[in-house]
């Protein structure tokens, strides 16, 4: 567990994805001092989620600007900025993350390129066994297939690749029934659409066509948006929509990009003395939960949902990860356009099967939805899946599991009165299904904690957070610290102990967010910060041993005190420093 040699910095390094976590790790392992880094994506251009080929046309992303951009490239501000409070949108994000690739990365990503396997294999040579790692490979539109050795891998495909389908609701299932019309999952709505307009004829002709989006989540609700303002007839079916936060005007930066809802997110570091407050005592907790509560009743009342709405049937703001930031109402956004009566709600309900006369869809109470389309949104199953193989798993350590005998004891050490008497629909969901809450031992979320003393096998983007830019620029710093074996790193010394640390955060996230493992895919819940992703980052940067809580501020303003990248911009040269020092010190 040294540190890296100058030879080491030769080593090749494979990092599996371009999407914002791939773009910015590859880019801090270059800055670092690797020389022999490349990227493979399955994508015909840079962005993963948000590359040209995924993003659907019209979407609005959940974040604002500053929150999916890194900090050696500012992103142009998005189009009527301050009237939607900077709102982004699809194409914005696209265009950043194609503009970052060109940068920075040019002729260093391999496009068009499906990873089909990665194992570990032995090499044996000169009287010296070593480890490399295989990765094989397949050329979208010829099949040509290929293999290449890497000495280190990051694994940065998320989890917002591979559809899931319920049960009696695959492609198989609509075939099996002869459903007559368009049928897809939300991930393939931008390659579907002009099949599904030109087969759902619009509310202006004499026989319009309905389209029936499942879910309700924020893929359906945007695909709902999409087609109400394209003049199609929709129906949205689901059992509990996403939380949503919104304002009548846009909240300043203060509240919008500070730590102001960090601080009303247990962590469990609580550092200060007013998050011991919140969360542990009975005045605090009671007044945490207020807040949320205030929250939630006025994001109602910016987004004009009545009391009776099918729209209040919704996950916990406090419990869940589900929630949207819608920003200010426009008219030509979801909630809007249920309101003006051009999206139809049917829920609570849950379509069971097809229709066997093929143009409808057979709900679980036995009603009958029309439908000359369906778009499925059930969310995604694990991108790790169909490339890392079951042994590969084990020896990671990535196979889900339930929790240790352990976790009664990991329990007792967040007793945080904010946490008792879990609500909303991760509870429920839960108590449904008990291996909901099953997860993998990763170090940080970022390193299997099996393999944490091989420094050859790091994960990015896996981290469930709402400020993506900021966590995986992070993130990328502590991976490449890791591989270069940096001193002052701090990291568990045995293998026990990292997967202890591992299991006992995986304790924390039961009782944060009860649930809501068994709806997130594994390979976007290595961790969940959600909210609290300004006290991870500070955990990981606090690993590097450099300062943490960088906008600073007083007792009384610190929690409103506006969080920039600027903060992590040199983080490659304080490191710098660290191993300088560390160097001087031994030598």
């Amino acid at each position: 567990m040294g540190s890296t040699t100058l030879s080491d910095l030769h080593k090749s390094i494979c990092v599996i994805g371009s999407g914002p976590a791939g773009l910015i790790s590859a880019h801090v392992l270059l800055k670092d001092g690797f020389t022999n880094v490349e990227v493979l994506t399955h994508d015909h251009s840079a962005g993963g989620t948000w590359a040209e080929e995924r993003v659907p046309p019209e979407l609005k992303v959940n974040n604002v600007h500053g929150e999916y951009n890194f900090s050696a490239l500012p992103m142009p501000p998005p189009a009527q900025g301050k009237q939607s409070g900077g709102r982004l949108s699809g194409e914005d994000v696209r265009l950043y993350m194609e503009s970052f690739a060109e940068r920075f990365l040019k002729g260093r990503i391999h496009y068009g390129t499906d990873v089909t396997s990665i194992r570990r294999e032995k090499v044996d040579s000169s009287d010296v066994s070593t480890k490399e790692w295989a990765v094989s490979m397949r050329a979208r539109g010829t099949g040509e297939e290929s293999r290449r050795t890497y000495d280190k891998i990051v694994l940065c495909t998320g989890g917002c690749s591979h559809p899931a389908y319920p049960t009696n609701l695959s492609p198989a299932d609509a075939a099996r029934v002869g459903f007559q019309g368009p049928f897809f999952h939300s991930s393939y709505i931008k390659s579907h659409l002009e099949e599904l307009l030109s087969a759902v004829k619009p509310l202006s002709d004499s026989e319009p066509g309905r389209v029936v989006v499942i879910g309700g989540g924020k893929s359906a609700q945007d695909a709902a948006t999409y087609l109400a303002n394209h003049g199609r007839m929709v129906s949205l079916v689901f059992e509990t929509a996403d939380a949503a936060i919104a304002s009548a005007i846009p909240l300043p930066e203060f509240v919008r990009k500070s730590r102001f809802l960090a601080v009303l997110s247990p962590s469990p570091h609580l550092r200060t003395r007013l998050e011991r407050f919140l969360h542990t005592t009975w005045l605090g907790s009671k007044l945490t939960h207020a807040i949320w509560s205030a929250l939630r009743e006025s994001t109602f009342a910016a987004l004009g949902v009545s009391h009776d709405s099918p729209l209040r049937h919704t996950h916990n703001l406090f419990w869940s990860l589900r929630i949207n930031d819608e920003g200010v109402p426009t008219p030509d956004r979801f909630f809007s356009l249920v309101k003006a009566g051009k999206i139809e709600l049917t829920a609570p309900a849950r379509v069971q099967r097809f229709g066997d006369d093929g143009k409808s869809v057979i709900l679980e109470d036995g009603r009958t939805v029309a439908a000359d389309a369906v778009i499925l949104c059930s969310g995604f199953t694990s991108s790790w899946k169909d490339i890392l193989s079951k042994e590969t798993y084990k020896e990671l350590g990535l196979d889900v599991h339930p929790p240790p005998p352990e976790d009664a004891q990991y329990r007792q050490e967040f007793k945080y009165r904010t946490l008792e008497n879990p609500q909303g629909t991760g509870a429920l969901f839960r108590a449904a299904k008990p291996d909901a809450d099953h997860a993998a031992a990763i170090y940080r979320g970022l390193v299997p904690a099996r393999n944490i003393l091989n420094r050859d096998f790091a994960i990015n983007g896996a981290i469930f957070t709402t400020n993506n830019g900021y966590v995986f620029e992070v993130g990328a710093h502590w991976i490449a610290s890791y591989f270069r074996g940096d001193p002052f790193l701090r990291l568990p010394k045995t293998i026990e102990a990292a997967i202890e640390d591992a299991e006992r955060n995986n304790s924390w996230l039961r009782q944060r967010y009860p649930g809501m493992r068994g709806w997130a895919s594994e390979s976007y819940s290595a961790d969940m910060a959600m909210f609290g992703w300004p006290q991870l980052a500070d955990t990981l940067i606090e690993d590097m041993g450099l300062p943490i809580m960088r906008s600073r501020g007083n007792w009384l303003t610190w929690p409103f005190k506006v969080i920039d990248l600027k903060e992590i911009k040199y983080l490659k040269e304080e490191r710098d420093d660290r191993r300088k020092r560390a160097a001087a010190s031994n030598s």
